[in-house]
């Protein structure tokens, strides 16, 4: 595939791997922060081959997954309210609240729309004037700058029946709340290079500063990943500390200064919940008070629904631990016998992005294991993933 082949090169993820294992001295401890990144480091088999130098650490990438469950009940309740259509991404439809989910709730007669863009809400909003239509904005930085854009849409269009149940995050700030935690491990992360794409990467000096750990900006296939971690393992042997990009065919220093204006236009940040880490200072966005029309929470405050919700028992899924890096999916006794993909018990194995549907589908057994080390350019074919 042009432009995609030569990241996926197997001598040349096999010279990485080996030029990795070599700078080495011990066991470097990085978490790559993107959930895509997760899914690409397993499904190449870079995990495998590189156990024994760097320990990776899944960190919170995944935006549906940090969705609070009070977002989630919100929405669900919305969609059971009369002339109310919540419009939502895929994947959020499986994602369990407090007592069950979107696609519950569609099966029970609530109006939950699939939509693949927000601006495919707003014209939902156009073609049913007499509904209510909210779509629930969920996502980090990467997504902002398409709902604030959906916003500007809606008073363009002067429409009266469009709102944004608001639950975009920010990654630093959760980066900055993993630093800060006591049990922290993390001695570099893999920047999310999608995220940087839009925001740049100049706040992360003041971050590298403050923390002493490297920060290197990576993307997604199997080159980017091991150059993101040779260069991070090089740093720490080192003893250096800096902001590095290794994605530079996409990212910027300065990010997308377009994007980042329509945010700034429409949005603020705020503190924002995240699901497993509570309430992250400025860990968010809110519309500011020129767009707070489109507030769903404002717009449906103390909305009730039409019937009651089933409680489903959910208190044994332990996401809060894996998405603070706290837990390795595989270490969950629920993983892959209560809790699978068609029977999730968390957002981390319906998503994706997640962790723990990532480990499902790729994790390698012991003999898998064995077989990538002996085998390292199965690293960009992805032979090494089951």
């Amino acid at each position: 595939m042009k432009y995609v082949d030569e990241f996926r090169d197997p001598g040349a993820a096999e010279q990485l791997a080996a030029a990795i294992r070599k700078l080495a001295s011990r066991r470097w401890v990085l978490m790559e922060v993107c959930g895509g990144q997760t899914h690409s480091l397993l499904r190449h088999g870079i995990e495998e081959v590189l156990h024994n130098t760097v320990e990776l650490i899944h960190g919170p990438g995944c935006p549906v997954c940090v969705t609070p469950v009070e977002a989630i009940d919100f929405a669900q309740q919305l969609a059971l309210h009369e002339n109310v259509i919540v419009a939502s991404f895929g994947d959020m439809l499986r994602v369990p609240g407090s007592r069950e989910t979107l696609l519950g709730v569609r099966g029970r007669g609530g109006k939950v729309k699939t939509v693949y863009s927000p601006l495919d809400a707003v014209m939902l909003a156009q073609r049913h004037p007499d509904q209510q239509v909210v779509f629930f904005a969920v996502g980090f930085e990467t997504t902002a700058p398409a709902t604030a854009l959906a916003v500007l849409q809606a008073e363009r269009l002067e429409l009266e029946n469009f709102s944004l149940l608001v639950s975009h995050v920010r990654v630093q700030p959760a980066m900055e709340a993993l630093m800060n935690s006591p049990d922290n491990r993390v001695q570099g992360f893999l920047a999310a290079g999608h995220v940087c794409t839009i925001t740049g990467f100049d706040t992360y000096e003041e971050f590298v500063q403050q923390y002493r750990v490297p920060v290197v900006v990576t993307g997604f296939e199997p080159i980017d990943l091991l150059e993101g971690i040779l260069e991070c393992v090089r740093q720490l042997e080192a003893g250096r500390a800096e902001v590095s990009n290794c994605y530079a065919r996409s990212v910027r220093q300065e990010g997308n200064q377009s994007a980042q204006d329509i945010v700034t236009q429409v949005y603020e940040i705020d503190d924002r919940p995240w699901r497993g880490f509570g309430t992250v200072p400025r860990g968010g966005y809110r519309l500011r008070a020129k767009y707070q029309k489109f507030d769903a929470e404002k717009r449906f405050e103390g909305v009730a629904p039409n019937s009651e919700l089933p409680v489903i028992a959910v208190e044994t899924c332990r996401a809060a631990d894996v998405l603070a890096g706290r837990l390795r999916p595989t270490q969950c006794p629920e993983f892959g016998l209560h809790c699978t993909p068609d029977s999730p018990l968390g957002a981390p194995m319906v998503s994706s992005e997640g962790a723990c549907a990532a480990y499902f589908h790729y994790h390698s057994t012991d003999a898998d294991q064995e077989f990538a080390s002996r085998h390292p350019s199965s690293i960009a074919s992805g032979d090494a993933a089951k």
